[in-house]
């Protein structure tokens, strides 16, 4: 496949966040998927499909125990030969992946002899540099199956390798910050359509909500700014590896002000170009909405 561009995304992360599920979703778009490779098979594994696939995505974490120590050394390999290489590293909270592990009633494969959260700790522990070097960072503590597999559908969609996927994301800030943030984006500045009590019951994806946001004073010039801020910053990004960024955008409850800056965003990030990049894709998703009621 002379002249293809050549993809690896290595997926891993803790025991029970989600690693089979964003497998099972990549290969629904298209990619060769393959599952608790042991790492020094690698920087192999082009050799062995370089006429038939271009993107691979592997699935490596600690059931591989001793080989799973080889990973670092693995993923230099498969850099010298020229590869494109990602880590998706999938992540939850410690209460969340407690409840999973109760509820299919399989041990933690580092539990031992112990607790559930004290097999946790020991991976966490085992994983905590690997977590800080990884492109991209999904946290599934409030995502079902279904909600998983989209968001890794718009990622990782089948219609070719991308040279930037930005992911534009809502939140409320009473529910915390999103764990996988690059850049955030605080719209606690616009007037809440929440005091208004025909718009309290609805949204930012509403008209009448999204109308009243987009023309509060000074928010037409703050997306403008932010736009070019962000053209300028994404071949930095691209140039240090780094494919996937998460834009994270907030307001207090996650439900009017930042959903509305959210769409307006991916609307406008679609439309502009990125120096360097000949691929992007944009998506928007709302982490928040629906929990204020």
């Amino acid at each position: 496949m002379a002249g293809v561009k050549r993809e690896l995304v290595v997926i891993t992360g803790m025991s029970g966040a989600g690693r089979s599920t964003i497998a099972h979703a990549m290969e629904d778009a298209g990619w060769y998927v393959i599952d608790n490779l042991p790492p020094a098979m690698l920087p192999h594994l082009f050799e062995l499909t370089e006429k038939t696939v271009s993107a691979i995505a592997v699935v490596v974490d600690v059931r591989g125990r001793e080989f799973f120590d080889d990973l670092n050394k693995s993923l230099a390999e498969v850099g010298e030969k020229g590869i494109s290489k990602r880590i998706l590293f999938v992540d939850a909270s410690d209460d969340a992946l407690v409840r999973r592990f109760e509820s299919t009633r399989r041990p933690h494969p580092l539990q031992a002899g112990d607790r559930i959260v004290d097999g946790i700790a020991r991976e966490r522990t085992k994983l905590n540099d690997l977590r800080s070097s990884a492109d991209l960072i999904i946290d599934s503590s409030e995502l079902n199956i279904h909600q998983l597999e989209k968001k890794t559908g718009e990622l990782f969609h089948n219609d070719g390798v991308v040279d930037l996927a930005v992911n534009v994301l809502s939140f409320g800030y009473k529910y915390g910050i999103p764990v996988d943030a690059d850049l955030v984006m605080d719209c606690r500045f616009i007037p809440n359509p929440h005091w208004i009590p025909e718009l309290r019951p609805l949204n930012g994806t509403d008209s009448q909500v999204s109308e009243m946001v987009l023309n509060a004073p000074n928010v037409n010039d703050f997306l403008s700014k932010y736009v070019s801020l962000f053209q300028s910053v994404a071949p930095g990004y691209i140039r240090e590896g780094k494919k996937f960024i998460t834009l994270a955008v907030g307001c207090t409850g996650g439900k009017h002000r930042s959903v509305a800056i959210a769409a307006e965003l991916r609307n406008r990030l679609s439309n502009v170009s990125f120096p360097g990049t000949e691929k992007v894709s944009v998506q928007v998703a709302h982490r928040d909405l629906g929990r204020e009621r």
